[in-house]
């Protein structure tokens, strides 16, 4: 980035160079008087480019390099809005991404959280439905609770990048 600016500000001193020339080069060039009319002046230069062609030429020459020096800062001054603009964006990305990372570290706290309390509160159920089971089976001829071999509770975990979200048998 710094390069470019640089580059700039190369390129605005060799076009304010080129314009003092051409300055100097055109101070000597017609006078008109106050009563001159437009045509009268027009005419006044072209006599005067006819009469100096090298000087026309050199004038032309310098026009031309001041435009090509003009197009190139134009370039130089987008490429570096582009990576000014581009930076600055992604800087604010960056900044988003941490703010919302930071909510999403409370959700996963509190989804582990819950986790713990589901499984503790699992195991509490099927210690009354192991009491229970026996008691039911001779009542009603069937289990008082079944499935406890597939039941899993969420839990969040991280490798400092990656979240993932797993299942945990009870």
């Amino acid at each position: 980035m710094e390069k470019i600016q640089a580059d700039i500000n190369e390129l605005n001193s060799q076009i304010q160079a080129l314009q003092e020339e051409r300055n100097a080069l055109t101070n000597n060039n017609v006078e008109s008087g106050e009563h001159d009319s437009a045509l009268a002046v027009v005419e006044a230069y072209r006599r005067q480019a006819r009469e100096n062609a090298q000087l026309s030429a050199e004038l032309k020459g310098i026009d031309d390099a001041i435009n090509f020096l003009e197009q190139q800062k134009q370039q130089k001054q987008a490429y570096f809005n582009g990576k000014l603009t581009f930076s600055k964006r992604l800087a604010q990305q960056q900044e988003q991404l941490e703010e919302a990372k930071k909510v999403a570290e409370v959700h996963a706290q509190r989804v582990n959280e819950l986790a713990r309390e589901l499984a503790q509160e699992i195991k509490f159920l099927k210690a009354c439905a192991d009491e229970l089971s026996p008691m039911y089976w001779q009542v009603y001829y069937k289990p008082f609770i079944t499935g406890f071999k597939t039941i899993s509770v969420p839990y969040v975990r991280s490798d400092g990048e990656v979240w993932t979200i797993v299942n945990r048998i009870v």
